[in-house]
């Protein structure tokens, strides 16, 4: 897709126009986190009166996910959820594309409902956006010096490999691809046509906008509580081998 001038404001422009961020939150079995998780997006003051809207994606989950997020409407009844629902479970990836295209923000970040990710950070990747330099930003667990949870040496090895090789395809110097962390503008997330349905959502999505033409990506250091799969993290070592696949095939195989 071609990016249009107009909709690209000059750098330090940001206009008169109120702007709205989808927060897109995909969700399953995450009952522990998920009311928490709410509470604190819908807690952050978003620079430069940005406005929120939360896109909550519940992809089948098995346990009380759903009436946590009912609970959390009750307490908080002035906080407007857009509320996705999957009949059946689908993967991360499937739950993204039905935020994405439910979204009705100017911009669109993820944020994954574990609480690995302190909303609060997302003042820190509007920014470059909102001052008209960047078109997507990535959140770097990478880069800075933000606090990081030391968990897993073999996870961080991996985060880098996958991130090296798809920095190889895409010529661009990513810190980490993998980072949940993405904020696009909408035109442009809304204009990628996205087919994975699990964890292969990153390097896809890396894959494909690297193509854009004159695409502005940024990056900025973000902080990292990570969990351990006692806590419930889910992505697994398969996963790693499927990032792989994906990200030969969506940069050479599937353009």
């Amino acid at each position: 897709m071609d990016l249009k001038e107009s909709n690209q404001p000059l750098p330090g422009e940001t206009g008169n126009k109120t702007m709205k961020l989808s927060v897109i939150i995909p969700a399953y079995n995450e009952q522990a986190t998920i009311y928490n998780i709410l509470k604190r997006i819908s807690s952050v003051e978003l620079i430069q009166n940005v406005q929120k809207e939360l896109v909550v994606v519940n992809d089948y989950s098995k346990d009380e996910t759903e009436a946590e997020l009912y609970r959390f409407q009750r307490d908080y009844p002035d906080i407007i959820i857009n509320y996705q629902k999957h009949p059946v479970n689908k993967g991360k990836g499937a739950a993204l594309r039905t935020g994405i295209q439910s979204a009705t923000g100017d911009f669109v970040i993820v944020q994954d409902a574990d609480l690995e990710y302190d909303p609060r950070e997302i003042n820190l990747l509007l920014p470059p956006i909102l001052d008209g330099f960047a078109d997507v930003v990535y959140g770097s667990r990478f880069a800075g010096d933000k606090p990081h949870r030391v968990l897993f040496y073999f996870h961080t090895i991996g985060n880098r490999l996958l991130t090296f090789l798809s920095n190889m395809f895409t010529n661009i110097n990513l810190s980490d691809m993998e980072t949940c962390y993405k904020l696009f503008r909408a035109e442009i997330i809304k204009g990628i046509h996205l087919k994975e349905n699990r964890f292969g959502f990153e390097p896809e999505v890396t894959a494909k906008i690297s193509r854009i033409p004159n695409i502005r990506i940024y990056e900025v250091g973000i902080s990292y509580y990570g969990r351990t799969y006692m806590e419930g993290k889910k992505i697994s070592w398969k996963d790693g081998f499927r990032a792989i696949y994906c990200i030969v095939k969506y940069n050479v195989f599937s353009k």
